[in-house]
C-alpha cells in the first residue's frame, strides 16, 4: 500500500464515480481518497508503482487520460518546481503566464512542436513525453524561465528538434 498527498482541488476531481471506475480499471489496483487530499493506492507492487506515477501526474494538472500515457514504457514524467527558482509569487505568476501564453498559444505551440504534453499547475511546470520530446519541450520552457523571449524559446526548441531528427 502506498499513501501520498495531492492538492485538495485535484483530489476533489477523483470523487466522481465514473472517473474512479476508470482509475481502478486502467491502473489495476484500488485507489481511494481519504481526508480530502490523501491518496491511498493498494494492489500488487508493479500496479501500485504505475498508479503512483499516473496519480502524481494527475495531481500536477494533467487530465487522467494524459497521465495514463505514463503506463507506456516509452513515456516519462518531469516536473520543474518554480518555487526553487523564484523568490516570490508575483514572479511565479508572471512566468506561468509566459509559459501558457495568450489564450494558451505558447503552451500549445511548444506541445505541437515537441510532442510532449505540458501542464502548468500550482507552482510547477510538468512534462509528459518520450525522452526526446521532453528534451525539446524543456529547451523552450527553460528559455522562458530564464526570461528569454518567446521567439528565442521557439528558435531553440525548433533547433533542438532538428538536431534530434538529424541524429536519427
Amino acid at each position: 500500500m502506498q499513501q501520498f498527498l495531492i492538492p485538495a482541488k485535484r483530489a476533489q476531481l477523483l470523487k466522481g464515480k465514473a472517473l474512479m471506475d476508470s482509475v481502478h480499471k486502467r491502473l489495476g489496483c484500488k485507489v481511494e481518497v481519504r481526508n480530502d487530499n490523501e491518496l491511498v493506492i493498494d494492489g500488487d507492487a508493479l500496479n501500485e508503482y504505475n498508479a503512483r506515477v499516473v496519480m502524481q501526474a494527475f495531481a500536477r494538472g494533467f487530465d487522467f487520460d494524459t497521465a495514463c500515457k505514463l503506463l507506456s514504457d516509452e513515456r516519462f514524467f518531469e516536473t520543474i518546481d518554480m518555487k526553487q527558482l523564484f523568490k516570490n509569487e508575483a514572479q511565479i505568476k508572471r512566468i506561468k503566464a509566459r509559459i501558457i501564453g495568450t489564450d494558451g498559444k505558447a503552451k500549445t505551440y511548444v506541445q505541437s512542436v515537441s510532442g510532449a504534453d505540458i501542464a502548468v499547475y500550482g507552482d510547477t511546470v510538468s512534462l509528459i513525453g518520450t525522452v526526446d520530446e521532453i528534451r525539446v519541450a524543456r529547451a523552450a520552457v527553460e528559455v522562458l524561465l530564464e526570461g528569454g523571449t518567446h521567439k528565442k524559446a521557439y528558435m531553440i526548441m525548433e533547433k533542438a528538434k532538428r538536431r534530434l531528427r538529424e541524429e536519427r
